[in-house]
């Protein structure tokens, strides 16, 4: 069957989903890629490529919506998304501060801020 008269191999919904879905993988794929490089080049090519597929993505995703192929997610509210903000920031300076104190040789090993370990709960056979 061909697109000519009208049937194609799957609907264009689900193509285009299945693409979007291989963009958001790709972007995840690229920003791995782009962290876990140490080569300043390959690094920038990686961030040139993750960028290039968000637009990519979102052009895509609003072709979808606008017709009607793709149901947007509810609004969140905005006390949460400035909670959730607000933690990823503390998270950062956190980290910043960690590394600095670790590159700077001012805190010795042993006296490294105390990070919570989890330990699984094997007692029933399950991890909890």
């Amino acid at each position: 069957m061909n697109a000519q008269n009208g049937s194609a191999f799957m609907p264009d919904e689900d193509l285009l989903n299945t693409i979007l879905a291989d963009l958001k993988r790709t972007v995840r794929e690229y920003t791995t890629a782009a962290t876990e490089s140490n080569c300043p080049s390959v690094r920038q090519t990686f961030n040139e490529l993750t960028m290039n597929t968000l637009r990519l993505q979102g052009d895509l995703y609003q072709q979808m919506r606008q017709l009607n192929m793709y149901s947007a997610p509810s609004s969140a509210l905005r006390f949460d998304i400035d909670k959730q903000l607000q933690s990823a920031m503390q998270t950062q300076q956190k980290s910043q501060q960690f590394v600095q104190q670790k590159t700077s040789g001012t805190i010795p090993y042993a006296q490294a801020p105390n990070v919570p370990v989890h330990q699984p709960n094997v007692s029933n056979g399950y991890y909890m």
